[in-house]
Formats: C-alpha cells, structure tokens, sequence
C-alpha cells in the first residue's frame, strides 16, 4: 500500500466492471488502448530475442495480445542471426507463453470466445497486399484476475519480459510497482510499458476548468493527474533498471463534441477516479458551457473537435551480468564538438 493515495482503487474497479459488462459499447471505445498497444508491439521488433514466458501487466481485454498476434509490420528472415531460429511472423512466435493478468475479471474475460486475429482489423494492409490474404499468429494466453493492481503475486525473476499498456497511470504507488516489476524479471530481461502522462487530455482539462470557473466559482479535479515524462526516466532508475529509453507519442483523435469523448471514456473505464471528487458529476450547464469553451479554444475547422492522449513509452533492463556498462562520467577521449564540427 502507497503512502500517498491519489486514486480510488475500488472505483477504478466499479468502473472498469461496469463498462466491460456492456461489450459492444466496451468494444467501440477500445480504438486507443489498440493503437497504443500495437505501438508498444512494434518497439519489441528491435529487441533480438526470444521470450518463453512473458506477463502482460494490466491485460484490460488482451490488446497487447492481439497486437502481438498481427501480421509482423516489418519482416525480416535473419533477425535473431545465422543459425537461429527465423522469424518473418508475428511478434508471437517469439513468445512461449504470455500471461494476461488485469484486476477485472468481466474486462479481462470479455473476448474470450473471440479469435485475437480479427481480420477485418487489418484491411488498410490487405488493401497495401493487393488482395493477399494476412494470417494471423498464435499464441500461448493465460489470463489470471489480479487481487490488487499495485501488489505482484510472482517469485523473483521469474518472466522474461514484461509489458504494460495504459495501465500504470491509475497506479498509487508507482515508485513501489515499478520495483516489483523489476524484482520478478529474469537478470537482463525488459520491461517495456506504455501510460498516459504529461498533457493528456489537455484540451478537456482546460475547459472543464473554464467552465467551472464562471459557473460556480471554483474548480475542482475532473481529470486524473498523471506522471510527466521528465519523472518518469527516475521512477526507472530509483526502481533499478538500467539501459533507459523514454519516448513520448501524442494521439490525436477527433470527436463530434465534448459529450462524445466523455462517454467513450466512460467506455473505456477511464473515467475519473480520484479521491474526493464529486460523485454526483458535474451540472448540464457546466458541462454545456466546457463544450462551447472546448470548441472555441481547440475547434477543428470542420466542427469537430481534438483530444490528445500523450502517451509516455519506456523501456528499462534489469541489471545482468553481461550487460554493456557506460563507462564513468569524464572518461570519454573524443569531444562531440570536434565530431559535429568536422561534419
């Protein structure tokens, strides 16, 4: 248990339940959590290994399973090297076996009966293939339903990889998951995550704000807060990882009106659920006025309007054996001045 608690566990519960429970609409709005977990796939394509036993941390409905199940955006015969294994497939043929695990289990079960490669997602590629018929990967899936989000039940180094999409952003104790992330990875294994952070969202804050301003006077908290990028490269290193990297990617997606992108977020389960806020909701005429607000400030010249999910990808090595080491600070013999210079 974190010492400082900024969510609401068992909100965050209720509200991921309640909108897996409806699945068409669950389904609908799950056009986000797909493009980043297809994104947060793609940065496996430069790691050469294999993994015989992955967890997926914060499954939600499996998209990083379906993600990993597509057709291999970037093919390449001789990835692992003369002699090994080729791989020209999907990303999971590289996987022995993934381990879904995610605290709801009517969001975590609620595709079960359907097959992780849905061909219709891949029209745009089989159009670019002229007609060739894509097929999907298989993959080894077992879905566990968590007892808590922010307490691993695993043994030390026990997977050989880890990934999480869009699930640490409602975790209290980020510092605390982080390290047990690091603690059940094998020696030289990754970690490889994606969350929401920075300016997520900045579009409905603001307007939200405004509107709540002029209406009753004073604001309070309608959007979640959430971890900047510049924090995150230490949250990694305090944890115990090693060989950073952090990027960060802005999706941008355009709604009819503010009323839209509030309901697919219910959708999603990502609604609010910080502690103390309001549980009767906000009024119709804040909420009338956030939308004209939201129109006038960040308006798209077709009448629709943007929202922006800033997504903060990171990916962190446990501390192994053979790992390159950076020499110390000061050792270098080249200066980077001269080089740039000399270009």
């Amino acid at each position: 248990m974190s010492h400082h608690q900024v969510f609401n566990a068992r909100v965050k519960w209720l509200q991921k339940e309640r909108a897996a429970a409806d699945a068409a609409s669950s389904r609908e709005a799950e056009y986000v959590r797909d493009e980043v977990a297809r994104r947060l796939v793609e940065r496996l394509l430069d790691i050469r290994r294999t993994w015989p036993l992955a967890l997926d941390l914060g499954a939600h409905a499996c998209n990083v399973a379906r993600a990993l199940v597509r057709p291999d955006p970037d093919p390449d015969p001789g990835f692992l090297g003369p002699g090994a294994p080729q791989q020209p497939g999907p990303i999971s043929e590289r996987i022995g076996r993934l381990i879904a695990a995610e605290s709801s289990p009517t969001l975590l079960w609620r595709d079960a009966e359907l097959p992780l490669y849905r061909p219709e997602e891949e029209q745009e590629g089989a159009e670019e293939k002229k007609g060739e018929k894509l097929e999907g990967g298989k993959l080894d899936l077992v879905r566990e339903v968590l007892a808590s989000d922010e307490t691993l039940p695993w043994d030390a180094s026990t997977f050989d990889l880890v990934l999480s999409s869009l699930h640490l952003h409602w975790t209290n104790d980020l510092p605390g998951v982080l390290a047990q992330i690091n603690h059940i990875l094998k020696p030289d294994c990754a970690f490889v995550g994606a969350m929401l952070g920075g300016d997520t969202l900045f579009e409905l804050r603001t307007s939200l704000q405004l509107a709540e301003q002029e209406r009753r006077g004073g604001v309070s908290p309608h959007v979640s807060p959430l971890a900047d990028v510049r924090d995150v490269g230490g949250l990694l290193q305090r944890a115990g990882f090693t060989m950073l990297t952090v990027d960060v990617d802005d999706l941008v997606v355009d709604y009819p009106d503010s009323f839209a992108l509030m309901r697919d977020l219910q959708a999603m389960g990502e609604a609010n659920a910080v502690l103390g806020r309001e549980a009767a909701g906000l009024r119709r005429d804040v909420l009338l006025a956030a939308d004209a607000i939201y129109r006038e400030l960040h308006g798209n010249p077709d009448g629709t309007i943007p929202a922006t999910f800033r997504t903060i990808y990171m990916i962190g090595w446990k501390v192994g054996g053979d790992q390159p080491k950076p020499l110390p600070r000061g050792s270098g013999q080249v200066n980077l001045k001269d080089i740039l210079e000399n270009k």
